[in-house]
């Protein structure tokens, strides 16, 4: 129970509070820019100018004063008189408020709060236009006409003093139209425009006189220019035809002059064209016969290299066949040796099982056959030698062939003769192929080891007085048996 009465009166108070919140909210009441609260009460009065204030009900009460510009037409009804008696109407636009200041305020609101705006505007126009008939009375009309800023600035200063025990200013004052019924301000400017007319004739006429007096003159100054420019123009033709035919007789002077050195190097130049196409043709000449010397050399030294290529095939060649074909013979012969040695002792074994005296006779006869192979092989030895000699005599028009060969593939010889005797011109090739031919001598002594003139002079002791090969042991008992 006492835990729910605290939170009862806990509510109870926030619900006051709530309530008195809302209700001083309900009081506030606050000021626009443009307006002025007046606060009236127990508190006495009170003027709120642009913020807010509580206003407590039955005791207090407000009413708003507008602080925004008036703006409304002076125009009195009757005619205005002016200092000189003319009668004149004046349309008026005149703008006024209520001044900001605190004190201006509440006398604002003693005069017009409870007033419609307007009777406001009512009582403020009688006042401006009693003030504007006062100053129009001490005026002329041409300085109303003439100078509205000056009425105004009046009609500002004048009023300002009534319209501050109102608690207003005057924010402007402008007269808007000035008019009469008796045409005064219309033919006011009269004497004016007929004095301005006049000063505008008489102008114009001075500038017409002075036009025609100007023009006469620059007439007569452009005809005495033109004619000095035209005594001018012409000696100046004179003079530029003068300068021209003295240029043209100088430029064809000068034509003259280059046509002729021109072609005096031009024939300079011909001449000595030809002199160099003469120079350079045998240049040319000179150097075709170089060419064709070096082609000459390289080909005779690519023939040599041939030539040199032919005779170590051929020395190669038959050297190889010779060495080859006494290898074979040798080889032959000893194989035969051998295989007759073999089938000997074979032999032999064989007989000497049958018995002593078979073998003896097997000996025997195996030895002389072995004697016979000696001979024999001694024989090849000597024919090997002869054949080697005959082999190469006879391959020796083979070989001067061969070195000829590259020759004959030479399709055409151009010769290019530079001297006289055996070394030049045809001598020159017929030279050559006699040498070529001189070398098949010493070709033969190289592969043989024998000189050619050795060679013949043996040609009988080589085939006739070669040593016989001795028969051996057997063929001499043969005989003494015998």
């Amino acid at each position: 129970m006492g835990v729910d009465f605290t939170y009862l009166v806990i509510g109870g108070i926030i619900a006051v509070v709530l309530v008195g919140m809302m209700m001083i909210a309900s009081w506030f009441r606050k000021a626009g820019p443009n307006e002025a609260l007046i606060v009236y009460g127990f508190r006495g009065n009170r003027t709120i100018i642009g913020r807010g204030t509580v206003i407590i009900p039955v005791v207090e009460s407000y009413r708003t004063l507008s602080l925004e510009l008036m703006s409304f037409d002076v125009a009195p009804q009757q005619d205005l008189y002016t200092n000189q008696g003319v009668a004149v109407t004046v349309e008026a636009v005149a703008q006024i408020k209520v001044k900001s200041d605190p004190v201006s305020i509440r006398t604002g609101a003693e005069q017009f709060l409870t007033k419609t705006p307007a009777q406001r505007e009512g009582l403020i126009r009688l006042v401006m236009e009693g003030h504007l008939r006062g100053i129009i009375g001490q005026l002329t009309v041409e300085q109303i006409v003439k100078e509205p800023e000056m009425v105004g600035d009046r009609m500002r200063a004048t009023c300002a003093e009534d319209l501050n025990k109102m608690g207003l200013e005057v924010v402007s004052f402008t007269i808007k139209e000035v008019r009469d019924k008796n045409e005064y301000i219309s033919n006011m400017g009269r004497p004016d425009i007929a004095r301005i007319k006049r000063d505008a004739d008489v102008a114009t006429a001075e500038a017409e006189r002075d036009t025609a007096i100007k023009t006469a003159q620059a007439q007569r100054e452009a005809s005495i220019a033109r004619a000095q420019a035209d005594q001018e123009r012409v000696i100046a033709e004179t003079a530029s035809q003068a300068k021209q035919a003295e240029a043209t007789r100088d430029l064809e002077v000068k034509k003259a002059n280059y046509l002729e050195v021109t072609k005096r190097q031009q024939a300079q130049a011909d001449k000595a064209y030809e002199i160099q196409t003469n120079v350079m043709q045998q240049q040319v000449t000179a150097e075709a016969v170089k060419v064709q010397q070096i082609e000459k050399e390289q080909q005779i030294k690519v023939q040599e290299a041939e030539i040199l290529r032919h005779e170590k095939e051929l020395i190669a060649t038959i050297l190889k066949g010779a060495e080859i074909e006494k290898q074979r013979i040798l080889n032959l012969a000893e194989a035969d040796k051998q295989r007759q040695i073999a089938e000997a002792e074979g032999r032999a074994s064989a007989i000497r099982a049958q018995g002593e005296a078979e073998a003896e006779i097997i000996f025997k006869k195996g030895e002389a056959e072995a004697k016979a192979m000696n001979v024999k092989a001694e024989a090849y030895q000597e024919y090997n030698q002869a054949a080697v000699v005959d082999k190469l005599i006879s391959g020796l028009p083979e070989i001067v062939r061969a070195m000829a060969s590259p020759l004959s593939q030479v399709d055409k010889i151009t010769i290019v003769s530079t001297g006289n005797g055996d070394s030049a011109g045809m001598h020159k090739i017929t030279g050559d192929m006699a040498q070529m031919a001189a070398q098949v001598p010493a070709l033969f002594e190289a592969l043989s080891g024998m000189k050619m003139s050795e060679l013949l002079s043996k040609v009988r002791q080589i085939g006739d007085g070669a040593p016989k090969p001795d028969a051996g042991p057997s063929s001499k008992s043969a005989g003494a048996g015998k």
